[in-house]
């Protein structure tokens, strides 16, 4: 199993900076990707950003430009640095890792391990 513990979510005026941490612990090895997901009251979680373990990055075209995702090795940590946030950015922001595995104990072949959520409020 793998915990994941995010914190630094609050509230902010429109163009103001938060930046999230989502500490990893347990069975963190075989973790090949970490990223950060959304959800805003009635709708869907979507994908925020995403790092894989070898430093690739990936966005939502909505954040591109505002918002950077990094990652500590050494403290088995995920960072979401958001600039300019808009009121639309209002949401419970979830950390996530995806730890492989072997296909014949899950298809897909990883895992996937959620933070509590943390929340992200944005005045206009």
């Amino acid at each position: 199993q793998v915990q994941l513990v995010e914190s630094g979510g609050g509230l902010v005026q429109a163009g103001g900076s938060l930046r999230l941490s989502c500490a990893a612990s347990g069975s963190i090895f075989s973790i090949n990707a970490m990223g950060w997901y959304r959800q805003a009251p009635e709708k869907q979680r979507e994908l925020v950003a995403t790092i894989t373990d070898g430093g690739i990055t990936d966005y939502v075209n909505s954040v591109k430009g505002r918002f950077t995702i990094s990652k500590d090795t050494a403290k088995n940590a995920v960072y979401l640095q958001m600039n300019s946030l808009k009121p639309e950015d209002t949401a419970v922001y979830y950390c996530n890792a995806q730890k492989v595995v072997p296909r014949t104990v899950v298809a897909k072949g990883y895992l996937d391990f959620w933070g509590q959520g943390t929340q992200v409020t944005v005045s206009s």
